[in-house]
C-alpha cells in the first residue's frame, strides 16, 4: 500500500488538528480533570462540525469516509490531549455494532442521533468476574414472548452514565456446550426500569470520561432490539474489535506525540550547565528514540485502518497495532517526564497526565497479553477464544 495520505485526507488531519488546539485548552482539561466531568460543550462544537460518525453512511448522517479517517481525527485529537480526545470521540463507542449488525430501522433510529450529538452511545461487555474472556459472560437475556429480560452486572464500562443505549452483550442461551456459541448482542436503552449506573470510582486517568458499573435488574427490552444474529453476538464482537484496536492504536499514537511535542519544546528551552538540553548527547539520543517509536506506531496504526477500510480487515495486524502504539505511548510518556525532570512531574505541565491516561490502552480492548496470543494464534495456526 502506498502510506502517503491523498489531499482530502490531509486536509482533515488539519481541520481536526486546528479545532483541537482551539478548543482543548489546558484550561477545560484541568476543569475535567478536577471535577471528573465530561466536556459536553466541547463534544457538541465537535458534533457540529462532523468529527464523529466519519465512517458511518451518508444516508444515516455520516461522512461516508474510510476508518482511516476516523484514525487521523482520533490521533489529531489526542495529539492535543488523550484525555480530551478520548472522551470525546468515544462516546460513538458501541454504535458500530448497529452500523455492522443493526437493522434498517435501528441505524435510522440511533446513527444520526451520535453524529449529531443527540446520543451518546457506549458498549457493555467487561463483568467484574470476566474481563478479557468474554466466552463467559453471565449476564442473561431470557426471552418472554417478545421481549428479552436482562440480568446481570457489567463493570469498567465507558459513558455508563451519560450514555442514552448500550450495546450489552447477553447470554441468550444456556445450554450450548461451548459457552460462547449461547451470547447475543442487544440494545438497552438507559432509561429503562432496572437499569442502574455507578461510578467505579476514582481512576488514575480518563477522568474527563464517565467508567461505570452497570446493573441489570430485569430489565425489559424487545426483541426489536436484538444486534445481529442471536447466539452470534461473540463472533460479532471478536469481529468489531478488529476495528476498535485500532482506534486504541490512534489514541496511543495521538498521546504519544502529544508527550513528544511537549518534551522536545521543553528541551529546547531548558539550559543546563549553560547549553539547552538539546545540545546533550543523552538527550539527543532519547528524543531520537521516541521520534522512531512514533512513526513507526503511525506506519502500522494507519496500514491497519487502510486494510480494513479495503474490506480485508485482519485481527493479528489490528492487535499489533494496539500493543506496539499502546506500549510505545506509555515508554514515550514516561520519557518526556525524564527530559522534563521535576517540572514533568507537575499536574499543570499536562505531561504528567498525559502519562496516567495513556497508561489504560495497555488494558483495555483486551489487554496486550492477550494481543500477544491472538497475534501467536494467527501465526501458529489456532484459533483464539479470548477477546
Amino acid at each position: 500500500m502506498d502510506f502517503e495520505l491523498n489531499k482530502e485526507q490531509k486536509a482533515l488531519q488539519k481541520a481536526a488538528w486546528e479545532f483541537a488546539k482551539k478548543e482543548f485548552t489546558p484550561e477545560l482539561a484541568l476543569e475535567c480533570e478536577e471535577n471528573h466531568q465530561f466536556p459536553h460543550e466541547l463534544h457538541r462544537k465537535a458534533c457540529e462540525l462532523g468529527f464523529l460518525g466519519m465512517h458511518y453512511p451518508e444516508e444515516y448522517g455520516g461522512q461516508g469516509y474510510g476508518f482511516l479517517e476516523t484514525v487521523l481525527v482520533m490521533e489529531a485529537f489526542c495529539r492535543k490531549d488523550p484525555g480530551l480526545g478520548t472522551a470525546v470521540l468515544d462516546t460513538q463507542f458501541g454504535s458500530s455494532f448497529v452500523t455492522h449488525y443493526g437493522t434498517d430501522e435501528q441505524k435510522k433510529t440511533w446513527l444520526p442521533k451520535v453524529v449529531s450529538g443527540e446520543v451518546i452511545f457506549g458498549a457493555a461487555f467487561t463483568e467484574p468476574n470476566h474481563g478479557s474472556d468474554l466466552s463467559r459472560v453471565e449476564t442473561t437475556a431470557v426471552r418472554e414472548d417478545d421481549e428479552y429480560v436482562v440480568n446481570g452486572v457489567k463493570t469498567f464500562i465507558t459513558n455508563g452514565k451519560i450514555a442514552k443505549v448500550l450495546s450489552v452483550l447477553c447470554r441468550t442461551d444456556q445450554e450450548v456446550s461451548l459457552p460462547h456459541k449461547g451470547l447475543s448482542m442487544l440494545l438497552v436503552e438507559t432509561d429503562r426500569p432496572g437499569f442502574e449506573a455507578t461510578d467505579v470510582g476514582t481512576k488514575m486517568g480518563w477522568k474527563a470520561s464517565s467508567t461505570c458499573e452497570i446493573v441489570f435488574k430485569n430489565v425489559r427490552v424487545p426483541v426489536s432490539n436484538l444486534l445481529g444474529t442471536e447466539n452470534r453476538g461473540f463472533y460479532h464482537a471478536m469481529e468489531l474489535f478488529t476495528e476498535t484496536r485500532i482506534d486504541v492504536a490512534a489514541n496511543s499514537l495521538g498521546g504519544a506525540q502529544a508527550a513528544f511535542d511537549r518534551a522536545l519544546s521543553y528541551a529546547k528551552q531548558r539550559e543546563q550547565f549553560g547549553k539547552r538540553l538539546t545540545e546533550f548527547q543523552a538527550i539527543q539520543h532519547k528524543l531520537a528514540e521516541m521520534a522512531t517509536k512514533i512513526e513507526l506506531a503511525r506506519l502500522i496504526t494507519y496500514k491497519a485502518a487502510w486494510t480494513y477500510d479495503n474490506r480485508t480487515p485482519d485481527p493479528q495486524l489490528s492487535s499489533m497495532a494496539k500493543l506496539y502504539a499502546s506500549e510505545i505511548a506509555s515508554e514515550v510518556a514516561d520519557e518526556a517526564i525524564q527530559i522534563m525532570g521535576g517540572y514533568g512531574y507537575l499536574l499543570e505541565n499536562e505531561v504528567e497526565r498525559i502519562y496516567r491516561d495513556l497508561r489504560i490502552n495497555r488494558i483495555f480492548e483486551g489487554t496486550n497479553e492477550i494481543q500477544k496470543s491472538i497475534i501467536a494464534s494467527h501465526l501458529t495456526g489456532r484459533k483464539a477464544s479470548h477477546g
